[in-house]
Formats: structure tokens, C-alpha cells, sequence
């Protein structure tokens, strides 16, 4: 099973009860929560102060400030956290290499798709590379898909097309490489 990447800076008892209350915050446009989705980098405590670092999956995601607010909610409302400082960090870049095996499941299950991982990025240039496989259908399983829309609901999606079953469906972006 594929876990989150967190660091936990100078483990504290606290870091156990952090690492699951951050797991019931939920991204406001996937059905994935922050962990399994790998927005968290780090997360340090220090006394009864946390600092949670995040990585958005795009840099204008206009979830983050909604994100923020729930992880600085639900961090303070431990009994042993006075304050939780949320930092944004642009740096590593996130990638759908971060999703855990959990995570994809949970898309996959809502009709979200995600890049195997390891697969390459998108190139530089912004064009769209042709696949010899086509991503499976998550409705049912079918390769007979194609993409319908480069632009999704969000920045990081595109909406694909299943030919057989006539389903669309989302698939999660690559970033483009630098």
C-alpha cells in the first residue's frame, strides 16, 4: 500500500492524533482527503503550536484557501494544540505520483482516473503526447476511451469519453515537466 510522503518533524505524541484528524479533511473538489490526495509535506509541532505544509495540486487552485481554513480547524480542535500555522509550498511540485493506493481508489470510484504512477509528464511545449494505451474507463474498465475536453472542471483535470459504455469520466493531470 502506497502511504503519504508526511514528515513528521520532530515526532511528538501529537503527530499521531495530527496525522488522523488530517485525514478527515477532505478536498473540497475530489472525493479524496488531503493525505491520501499527498497535499501534505511536513507537518511539525512545537509546545502546543503546529505548522502544517501543504503542496496544491496546482498553484491557483481556488480550493486553497478553503483547505487552509479546514486544517487549521480541525488541527486546533485537538485538546493539545493551541495554534496550527497552514504554509504553503510551491516546491517539490506535486504530482498524481503523491496519491496513494487509497486515494485512487477513492477517485476511481467517483469516476476520477489517475496517471499510473511513474507515468511521464506532460511536455514542456503544452502539447498533448498520443497514448498507445488508452486510460481505462472507471465506469467499466473498457480502453475504449479518448479525450473529450483538455479542460475539466478544475485546472487539474481533463473530461474523457468511454465509446463503449458512453460515459465521461475525469482524469487527473500531469503537470508539465520543467
Amino acid at each position: 500500500m502506497r502511504r503519504s510522503r508526511c514528515l513528521m518533524v520532530n515526532h511528538t505524541p501529537q503527530h499521531a492524533a495530527i496525522d488522523k484528524v488530517l485525514a478527515t479533511v477532505m478536498d473540497p473538489e475530489l472525493p479524496c482527503n488531503i493525505i491520501d490526495l499527498g497535499l501534505v509535506e511536513q507537518v511539525a509541532v512545537d509546545a502546543r503550536a503546529a505548522t502544517v505544509k501543504l503542496i496544491p495540486t496546482f498553484t491557483g487552485c481556488p480550493a486553497l484557501d478553503m483547505i487552509a481554513d479546514d486544517v487549521q480547524r480541525a488541527v486546533t480542535e485537538l485538546p493539545e494544540i493551541d495554534e496550527c500555522t497552514i504554509e504553503w509550498l510551491f516546491e517539490p511540485a506535486w504530482s498524481p505520483d503523491r496519491i496513494t493506493d487509497s486515494g485512487r481508489a477513492s477517485l476511481r470510484s467517483h469516476g476520477v482516473t489517475v496517471p499510473e504512477h511513474g507515468s511521464p509528464a506532460m511536455p514542456a511545449d503544452g502539447t498533448t503526447p498520443l497514448r498507445t494505451s488508452a486510460i481505462p474507463c472507471p465506469w467499466c474498465g473498457s480502453t475504449n476511451t479518448r479525450l473529450d475536453s483538455s479542460f475539466g472542471p478544475t485546472r487539474c483535470r481533463t473530461i474523457q469519453y468511454c465509446d463503449d459504455c458512453q460515459n465521461t469520466f475525469e482524469d487527473m493531470k500531469r503537470l508539465k515537466a520543467d
